[in-house]
């Protein structure tokens, strides 16, 4: 391929050219007024000079022709699953193919968009063409021909944006008249107090429905709670109330639709994190010793904790005729604290309490009460726990797990981890826990007893239980057989845990779930989802999931550390995972709670009209009212406004090439240009001569 093109290389500037042009033309004008002879070679002469002064050029390009590349973008987005989208693409694809490939002077780039890996983002089509061909120089493209649902999230506002001056032709998969029914978060809070309500708002978006009211079941951790029936589009208030520390998971569905499209918008998970304000502890010394004041202390180094502290100022054994209620700083409001206000308490520690005479058994009964309801109680006991004044021999047997012999021990010893205390998460790990022996402190004194029910997760001397936990109902029970964990706050012997073990033991009487010795838990960043067993049991039974679509598949977990075993994968579907194992559950949302790409899953050819147009392309469904596939005609065209039909696509035809050579022959240069300017002047001179 050859173009013949003129070129100038002008030796003076083309405003000196213009101007001596001018000049000259005006004095051939006047020696042709006056009648003065050969002025018209004179003008030639002239016109030669100026000629050569410009330096006119032949310049021949070799060029070799460039094929039109013409993109073919396919959406594999997860909304291309529906129906029977993802066939369509694929015949699509195959018929785009061998209809592009009947011209030879085209070239075909299939780009293939998927949804990003946290699914929020939507259908990046035009992300992906634009990176497709950012090696194309622009002239070369004829044509993009996107395959989809019409869903695309990068729709360019303006054609300019593409960057390429060709067709966009949209061939839509699905089918006319979609209906689609799902259920949209408006507002969805994130955090929330433990015991407090907080607010979900969402409305039911039914698309081609006929305006019916649609129930919202709602359910908070796998527990049922109740239903809303709203009309599609009105926004719903839903109170829920946060129950407990950590992830609150809450899953909102609506019923399928009779011919709907898909189930998987159907359902909307929020993960509320359940936080608590201000935990009121009531903390009752029985009597002064050391280890009261490291108990206030510690308490009221937390900001979160609200204490209410009572010590009873005088000790069982001393004699004293004063009365009880006239031995404290206040009155001891024991109607209050054990009666109308107990259940207001988070957390109940009796700290070396043994003098029964002060409350009645009613106050016992009720705080026994109290924790069957779900309430938390922590007994740190002394010497007297050995006798019939301590609390074991009060309404309060019941709910203590273990019961003194009758034996104390005062000897040195360190308190250990036992091999149920390796396992559970409030002693596992403790800081000094792992040597031997351990590198704490040692105590003193310890009050030998039977563990009748719970678990020993310290041991002491003679390796005795030193802590025993215990679920007691709702609620739950420590007990610390051992009034002299204040030597580890004071740092004695190199102190110990106290600040850990203490945090960690009330929390898991107040059920943080991180802390409970038998739960499955799962949690998720981005796909990758990690799924845990917490259990005292020697072996872990395998988990169940199950994806969002119902497929359930087992889970091998690994045992990573005592009494805690651990999976992960890649979770292939986005939306509400569920983890079953020995009875335990645990839920967990793979990808935002309200995911972009499955926002609106009907097809559409609405959104991609407007580009279409503005670039001469088209808009057209693959199919009416099935699943077969009706494919346009792809024809090369020149340029033109409208690149399209009823029954066709056209393909710009760009005639793009690449020089590969080029040839300059000079015309006003050279021998030839001189003889031609030399014989002007000779034939001018003479012709004047011989008239003269």
């Amino acid at each position: 391929m050859t173009d013949l093109t003129f070129a100038f290389s002008p030796l003076l500037p083309w405003p000196a050219l213009a101007a001596a042009g001018v000049i000259g033309a005006l004095v051939l004008i006047f020696a042709a007024a006056k009648g003065q002879r050969g002025a018209a070679l004179r003008a030639l002469a002239l016109a030669l000079i100026l000629t050569a002064l410009a330096d006119p050029s032949l310049v021949r390009e070799k060029r070799d022709p460039q094929k039109t590349v013409v993109a073919v973008a396919l959406d594999k987005s997860e909304s291309q699953n529906f129906g029977g989208r993802t066939a369509q693409t694929e015949e699509a694809r195959k018929a785009l193919d061998a209809a592009l490939a009947k011209f030879g002077d085209v070239e075909t780039r299939v780009i293939t968009a998927t949804n990003d890996a946290s699914g929020n983002d939507g259908t990046k089509l035009f992300g992906a063409l634009s990176e497709a061909l950012k090696d194309v120089p622009p002239e070369r493209v004829g044509a993009a021909i996107l395959v989809t649902d019409g869903v695309i999230h990068d729709i360019p506002a303006k054609a300019e944006a593409l960057g390429f001056k060709a067709p966009v032709h949209a061939l839509i998969t699905g089918r006319e008249g979609e209906r689609d029914r799902r259920i949209e978060l408006v507002e969805a809070p994130r955090f929330g107090i433990v015991g407090k309500d907080q607010t979900i708002r969402v409305r039911v978006i039914d698309t081609g429905g006929d305006g019916a009211r649609a129930p919202i079941t709602v359910r908070r951790d796998g527990e049922l709670l109740p239903t809303y029936s709203p009309v599609p589009g009105d926004i719903v208030n839903i109170p829920v109330r946060i129950a407990h520390g950590g992830p609150n998971i809450v899953e909102l569905e609506v019923p399928a639709a009779p011919g709907e499209l898909t189930l998987v918008d159907n359902k909307a998970v929020v993960a509320i994190e359940g936080v608590r304000d201000r935990l009121k502890v009531l903390l009752v010394s029985g009597e002064p010793h050391p280890g009261e004041r490291s108990w206030r202390n510690l308490l009221r180094a937390d900001a979160n904790v609200e204490l209410v502290h009572f010590t009873i100022l005088r000790p069982p054994e001393k004699l004293d005729i004063t009365p009880a209620s006239e031995l404290s700083l206040i009155a001891f409001p024991t109607a209050d604290l054990f009666g109308r206000k107990i259940n207001e308490f988070d957390l109940i520690i009796f700290d070396r309490y043994s003098n029964q005479t002060l409350l009645p058994s009613i106050y016992f009964e009720n705080i026994a009460r109290y924790v069957e309801k779900g309430g938390a109680f922590l007994a740190a006991v002394g010497p007297d726990y050995a006798t019939l004044r301590g609390l074991y021999y009060s309404p309060l047997e019941n709910i203590l797990p273990a019961r003194p012999d009758g034996a104390l021990f005062e000897q040195a010893f360190k308190a250990r981890v036992s091999k149920d205390g390796e396992k559970h998460p409030v002693t596992r790990g403790l800081a000094g826990a792992r040597s031997d022996p351990p590198a704490w402190g040692e105590w003193f004194r310890q009050v030998d007893a039977n563990v009748l029910k719970g678990t020993s997760i310290l041991s002491g001397a003679r390796d005795k239980p030193l802590l025993v936990l215990s679920h007691e109902g709702k609620g739950r029970v420590a007990l610390l057989l051992s009034d002299q964990i204040w030597l580890w706050a004071r740092g004695y012997d190199g102190g110990g845990p106290n600040a850990d073990l203490t945090r960690r033991l009330a929390h898991w009487l107040m059920k943080e779930p991180d802390l409970e010795e038998e739960a499955l838990r799962a949690s998720a960043r981005g796909r990758e989802v990690t799924v845990e067993r917490q259990s005292l049991k020697d072996v872990a039974a395998p988990v169940m999931a199950t994806a969002p679509s119902g497929a359930r598949e087992e889970i091998a977990v690994t045992q990573s550390e005592p009494g805690l075993w651990r999976a992960h994968f890649d979770a292939k579907e986005m939306g509400l995972w569920r983890f079953e194992s020995d009875g335990l559950t645990a839920l967990v949302n793979v990808g935002p709670a309200n995911p972009r790409e499955f926002r609106e899953v009907a097809s559409t050819t609405e959104k991609l009209q407007p580009l279409a147009e503005a670039t001469g392309g088209t808009v057209r469904r693959l199919s009416k009212n099935s699943d077969a596939v009706t494919m346009p005609r792809v024809v090369e065209m020149r340029d033109a406004n409208r690149y399209g039909g009823a029954d066709w696509i056209g393909v710009r035809q760009t005639g793009a090439s690449t020089l590969v050579g080029v040839e300059v022959t000079p015309l006003g240069l050279g021998l030839w240009a001189m003889l031609a300017l030399l014989g002007v002047v000779v034939a001018a001179w003479g012709w004047e001569g011989r008239r003269g």
